[in-house]
């Protein structure tokens, strides 16, 4: 039996930049982001009789790889050779899809890591990485950046560039345990109640690539600004560059935003937020906030009902917690 643990991620700011359609025709791209304390796991275990058993929303009993359903699990096996009777199981802290906190990346670096230990193989962060956008972006043509793949692999706070030819380097920042206890202290996530699928709204932002060139180099420059201002500990600072970043990703794509969601970011403003930005592709998930810990109360009050999602930076990335029979 292996499992693995995976964190979900949060993106401070260059999301959008991390799609071949920028990074490949306009000289890269850069996204500074953070891995969170919630988590995919991934169960995998050998199964007595000839078939394979994956359960996660709903449960598939079949054959052989070929016949399973869930994309990410047959690619996944494909890509590490097993052809094993198997059971997979997957659980995660924040269920569903469209929360924008990279939920499918994390399932697929996790579950890569646990097929290919389960062959007696270990991967580094950055194979893993490359391995998942090979399933997502190329075999699944899933419309998705690298971003994602690359934060649930690596863990911890990042500042990633993405190259023309395909390559990424991955620079961690430097924090010490106090200071990303201060990040993680003016951190805040509200769940905005709507979740979407990323795909469509990813698509439409691809396709206005060319229109977009200009947004889309100041938002690769603001993943600069936000890697300094992490370094520097300058909280507000970073505040400012979501808000700035924000202000330009509405603008990216229809559905991005919307009246309730536009209401939503004024009202923690209004209560003393930095800035903050809508997690993901846009269009619904959690809301994302930079601010004072001291203005924590005033601004749930603000935004009452929405639920507030306690989270702090994790270190780690995609692990393996258990091997055994």
């Amino acid at each position: 039996m292996i499992i693995t643990r995976t964190p979900l991620r949060i993106s401070f700011a260059g999301g959008g930049t991390d799609l071949p359609s920028f990074y490949r025709h306009h000289g890269g791209g850069a996204v500074t982001s953070a891995s969170i304390d919630r988590y995919v796991h991934v169960l995998v275990n050998t199964k007595f009789d000839r078939s394979i058993r994956v359960a996660y929303s709903k449960t598939e009993n079949v054959d052989s790889v070929d016949e399973l359903q869930h994309g990410i699990v047959r690619e996944a096996m494909r890509l590490a050779g097993v052809h094993d009777s198997l059971e997979i199981h997957t659980v995660a802290d924040i269920p569903g899809e469209g929360t924008g906190l990279g939920s499918s990346s994390s399932l697929t670096v996790g579950l890569l890591n646990a097929l290919h230990a389960y062959r007696g193989r270990l991967r580094d962060p950055a194979e893993l990485a490359e391995e998942a956008c090979a399933i997502e972006i190329d075999r699944l043509q899933g419309a998705q950046g690298r971003q994602d793949d690359y934060i649930a692999a690596f863990g911890g706070v990042n500042y990633f560039e993405f190259h023309p030819d395909d390559t990424v380097r991955a620079s961690p920042i430097p924090l010490s345990t106090e200071a990303r206890g201060a990040l993680s202290d003016h951190l805040s996530l509200f769940y905005s109640g709507r979740t979407r699928r990323a795909d469509g709204i990813l698509k439409s932002q691809s396709d206005r690539t060319a229109s977009n060139k200009d947004a889309l180099l100041r938002i690769r420059d603001l993943a600069g600004s936000a890697r300094d201002a992490i370094v520097k500990n300058d909280w507000a600072a970073l505040g400012a560059v979501l808000d700035e970043g924000w202000q330009l990703k509405r603008g990216l794509a229809d559905g991005i935003s919307s009246t309730t969601i536009d209401d939503q970011y004024a009202r923690a403003r209004a209560a003393g937020a930095y800035g903050g930005k809508i997690t993901g592709a846009g269009g619904g998930g959690f809301l994302l906030l930079l601010h004072p810990p001291e203005r924590s109360r005033q601004i749930a009050d603000a935004l009452s009902p929405m639920e507030r999602l306690s989270v702090r930076i994790t270190p780690e990335g995609s692990r393996i917690l258990f091997v055994g029979r």
